[in-house]
């Protein structure tokens, strides 16, 4: 499904129209950083910082605006037992949306405004890292905001803040019926980006 996914994106990418800029309209961003729930998942209440990692492609199509498309991993904790035992809720999957960029004034800074949607799913593991729960993957969505600080001619360091959303319903091996499970959070990251 993941190599379906690559070849679709990668076509739509090579079938756009390149602007007419000199500098090529691909990137790359690689953001990690801590996360804070918003709510509980479900009955269970989320320690106050988990951690997260995200790679995402980027196609700039206008002067200041770009989609993206990417592969993300959510790491969260329970304060209490959750499901008999202490176990780590994560939401993995994808994200595509639309990312906006514009200088900063007459800095060489820029602002990024981001919006999207993602499909994600939630699992939960123990702790020795086997599964005993986990959703279909669903939509969600995501907004953000950050700010670009060039590092060279093509390097820049991408620190910002997003929210995301995402309701699935959890499913486990025991008789009880699927439990929904609300994941609200506010993801504060560093990322860097490089464009080709």
């Amino acid at each position: 499904m993941k190599i379906v996914l690559a070849a679709v994106l990668a076509s739509t990418l090579l079938l756009l129209p390149l602007p007419a800029a000199a500098a090529s309209p691909f990137g790359l961003e690689l953001r990690g950083g801590i996360t804070t729930p918003t709510g509980d998942l479900g009955e269970q209440e989320l320690e106050s910082v988990g951690v997260g990692l995200e790679l995402t492609g980027m196609y700039r199509f206008l002067p200041h605006l770009s989609a993206y498309a990417g592969w993300g991993w959510y790491h969260f904790s329970t304060e209490e037992d959750m499901l008999g035992g202490q176990l780590d809720p994560e939401a993995t999957g994808y994200c595509a949306g639309l990312r906006f960029e514009h200088p900063l004034g007459h800095t060489s800074l820029a602002y990024i405004l981001r919006v999207g949607v993602t499909l994600e799913h939630i699992e939960v593991e123990d702790d020795e890292g086997d599964l005993v729960a986990d959703s279909d993957h669903g939509l969600g969505f995501e907004a953000g905001v950050g700010v670009a600080v060039p590092l060279g001619e093509h390097w820049r360091l991408t620190p910002g803040v997003r929210y995301r959303a995402l309701t699935r319903e959890l499913a486990d091996d025991s008789p009880a019926p699927d439990v929904e499970m609300d994941l609200k959070y506010f993801a504060f990251e560093v990322g860097v980006a490089r464009s080709f």
